[in-house]
């Protein structure tokens, strides 16, 4: 088998997770709760809400999971709102909920790029061409106008994101 003398652990009883698994489920519940607009204590407004949801996140003792849980929130958050007028609010409470988090804070300046792209704000495409693998996949799934296709589909930095990037234009030019 492996090279060591070491033994393969057994696995884990059935019906047994680690606790980082449900506190990492459990956190992604409480930010759903939050940004469903379920009503918090103190009545606060929504996304200060959501923010101080993402702020008790932040404090779990396993800051690894607690961002993770985080960054899969603000991925879903981002995605829902990106075309709506709710979004600047929303990642401007965000913004002051991950500030420190060097990951989350990342996530969030990529979702605040795609959303300057959608506006079509000027030189919003070229610095999509600088940004990482990451953003340059998700620009390639959610609408973004022609101008950032045409970009990426002639620089960005991997097949996956150009070829993308040309099936989208394809698909554009077919239906129009």
């Amino acid at each position: 088998m492996g090279s060591t003398d070491e033994p393969i652990p057994a696995p884990a009883p059935e019906g047994t997770e680690p606790p980082e698994h449900w506190r990492y489920a459990r956190h992604l519940d409480a930010l759903a709760a939050a940004a469903a607009g379920v009503p918090a204590a103190g009545g606060r407004a929504p996304a200060e809400a959501e923010a101080c949801a993402v702020a008790a996140v932040l404090r779990d003792p396993d800051p690894v999971m607690a961002e993770s849980a985080v960054v899969t929130h603000v991925d879903r958050r981002a995605a829902r709102l990106l075309h709506s007028d709710g979004f600047a609010d929303w990642a401007a409470a965000m913004s002051a909920a991950v500030a420190g988090r060097a990951f989350a804070a990342g996530r969030l300046r990529e979702w605040l790029l795609l959303e300057a792209v959608v506006r079509g704000e000027p030189g919003s495409a070229e610095e999509l061409a600088r940004a990482s693998d990451w953003c340059q996949r998700t620009a390639v799934r959610v609408p973004v106008p022609e101008e950032a296709l045409v970009l990426l589909a002639g620089s960005a930095r991997t097949r996956l994101v150009r070829n993308g990037a040309v099936q989208r234009l394809r698909r554009a030019s077919a239906t129009a």
